[in-house]
C-alpha cells in the first residue's frame, strides 16, 4: 500500500485523526450508557471528514488520479 501512495496527504492524517478521536469519544459514552455523549462523538467523526475535505479543497490533499498533469508549452 505504500507505492500507492494512498492516504499520504496532510489532510487525510488530520481527517483520519479527528474521526478516529470521535470514534473513542463515542465508544466511551457507549459504554457509560450516555446516549448524547455517543452523538457528541459522531458529531466529532462528521468534522473528521469535513476538515479532510476543506483541507484537500485548500491544496492538502493528493490530486485526484484521472486529473490532468500539466505539459511544458513548446515554443
Amino acid at each position: 500500500m505504500s507505492a500507492s501512495d494512498h492516504g499520504h496527504t496532510p489532510a487525510a492524517w488530520t481527517g483520519v485523526t479527528i474521526a478516529f478521536i470521535g470514534f473513542c469519544i463515542s465508544g466511551a459514552f457507549v459504554v457509560m450508557a450516555k446516549p448524547v455523549g455517543f452523538w457528541a462523538g459522531m458529531v466529532v467523526v462528521a468534522l473528521g471528514g469535513v476538515v479532510g475535505l476543506v483541507m484537500r479543497s485548500m491544496g492538502m490533499g493528493q490530486a485526484p488520479k484521472g486529473a490532468p498533469k500539466a505539459q511544458a508549452q513548446k515554443a
